[in-house]
């Protein structure tokens, strides 16, 4: 019990200076490689006509800050939808909320051409609720749907049921290339302006994330538990939904789809922490962004100079990670 409570205070601690060094390895590298000196010259003496410094400012930086605050996005609301359904399959890239997101803004393209970024970053939003209601509702009508594997085989059936109509809807109307971008989630394409413009929300769903803490380890012990404990339980499933809608919608509008992140990372947050969310949730998200960080690092490197797409990088923790938690937790609900 107290190695639960040391553990998460020294990986918060440490957090910072992790995530610095990521930031760091992360401006430096890359197809070019900037020297220490340009990029201190670059954040602290900007040169306009220098093109380190274009690189640094309006490129890597924006892309190593998206990458730490997308893998917390992610991680969070998987650490959140297990919580809520005690589920341990449960995350927004297998329960179709991702897939939902990625399909409203392909339609955006195809139907609203001129979406501004806040107009699309409430699309993807509103689209990550569509794909939440769909894999719920079926679990809801489908006699032990809601067992977590068959929810997750129906997250898998919704998610690529959108995924195949947005793919089709693009090649339709030509825009393939475009839409691209939501798929192959290329963070090297990181849209500063819209990175500041989705801080806002993602303020709020975080905040709301930690003040529904208390309430999801109360939650996570059964809603029959949870209701005689006085709390009303679907007032927080709502409230929790709502987060991992803002939170997810953020992640897909900003980077596209990246997987396996809300999957991995609660996990490896329970072990660290115990079942205490007041913890999980602030350990999941510095260890969601710090692993998205490394990630997009290491992608830079598997086929340099080339990049390789995120999601191959992610998947390649993820999909072993998946076929294990099937194999040993798939048939019954966490405690």
């Amino acid at each position: 019990m107290r190695s639960q409570r040391i553990v998460p205070a020294a990986i918060l601690l440490m957090a910072p200076v992790a995530a610095l060094f990521l930031l760091y390895l992360s401006v430096l590298y890359g197809s070019k490689s900037i020297p220490t000196e340009e990029i201190w010259n670059a954040l602290f003496h900007f040169d306009a006509e220098n093109v380190d410094h274009q690189i640094v400012m309006a490129s890597r930086l924006p892309r190593a800050i998206g990458a730490l605050l997308i893998g917390a996005f992610l991680a969070i609301s998987g650490a959140l939808m297990q919580g809520m359904t005690r589920n341990y399959l449960a995350s927004p890239s297998i329960m179709g909320v991702v897939d939902g997101s990625a399909f409203l803004v392909t339609f955006a393209m195809i139907l609203l051409p001129g979406t501004n970024s806040a107009s699309l970053i409430a699309l993807s939003m509103l689209g990550s609720a569509l794909g939440a209601a769909l894999v719920f509702g079926l679990g809801r009508l489908i006699p032990g749907g809601l067992t977590p594997v068959r929810l997750a085989i129906l997250g898998t059936i919704v998610g690529t049921f959108l995924s195949g109509i947005s793919a089709a809807a693009a090649s339709y109307f030509q825009i393939s290339q475009g839409v691209s971008f939501w798929y192959n989630a290329k963070l090297h394409a990181m849209d500063p302006a819209m990175l500041k413009l989705a801080l806002p929300f993602a303020i709020v769903g975080l905040t709301l994330a930690l003040l529904l803490a208390k309430s999801v380890t109360v939650m996570s012990l059964g809603d029959d538990v949870a209701a005689g404990l006085g709390q009303r339980t679907d007032l927080i499933k709502v409230l929790i939904l709502l987060v991992v809608v803002i939170l997810t919608g953020v992640s897909v509008a900003l980077a596209g789809k990246i997987a396996f992140i809300g999957l991995i990372i609660p996990h490896i947050a329970r072990f660290l922490c115990g079942e205490d969310y007041q913890r999980l949730i602030p350990v999941s998200g510095v260890l969601g962004g710090l692993f998205l960080a490394f990630c997009d690092i290491l992608a830079r490197f598997v086929n340099y100079p080339f990049e390789t797409p995120i999601g191959v990088i992610t998947a390649l923790f993820g999909v072993p990670f998946f076929l294990y938690l099937i194999k040993t937790r798939g048939g019954g609900k966490h405690a």
